[in-house]
């Protein structure tokens, strides 16, 4: 398995997609597996953002300043979708808006993927050498079984509080 870190966010966000199709394929569904689909969902989100804003985030936006806009701007993004996770978490699938609920923050989470993907890892990848981005990587991987999993944990929540108050 790789450390480089961005080989390791690549692979969440397909883990990512994989779920979201899942959710969307059984929309129609029983609520009790649309229900189980989103709670894999938040988990998977839940951790993945909290390494970028712990690891991947802080490290980029020292090392390489042209993508600062782009950090600042996956914060927020980052910040949008815990929100949303909080709000999922607290629902029942059969409420009205759980499945509009989770359609807005799959299409929110694709859109900050893709910029991602096309427009600042590219520029991360050039500007940092290989080394660099595997240390960054051991660190996320090192990090991952202490991440939060749920968007109402204690660490989870200071992430949502540190990005109002920042």
């Amino acid at each position: 398995m790789s450390t480089d870190a961005i080989v390791l966010l690549k692979e969440d966000h397909k883990e990512m997609r994989r779920l979201f199709k899942a959710f969307q394929d059984a929309e129609e569904g029983p609520a009790s597996e649309r229900q189980k689909l989103v709670k894999q969902i938040l988990e998977a989100l839940t951790v993945h953002t909290y390494l970028e804003n712990e690891v991947m985030y802080p490290e980029v936006r020292k090392l390489v300043p042209d993508v600062e806009d782009d950090i600042l701007e996956s914060y927020e993004e980052h910040h949008v979708a815990d929100v949303l996770c909080f709000e999922l978490f607290t629902m029942d699938a059969e409420d009205e808006r759980y499945n509009a609920k989770t359609t807005v923050l799959i299409e929110n989470v694709l859109h900050h993927v893709e910029e991602e993907e096309q427009e600042w890892f590219p520029k991360v990848r050039e500007a940092l050498g290989r080394n660099q981005l595997q240390e960054i990587g051991q660190r996320m991987i090192d990090l991952r079984p202490k991440a939060p999993k749920t968007p109402t944990a204690p660490k989870a929540l200071k992430k949502s509080l540190d990005a109002v108050v920042a």
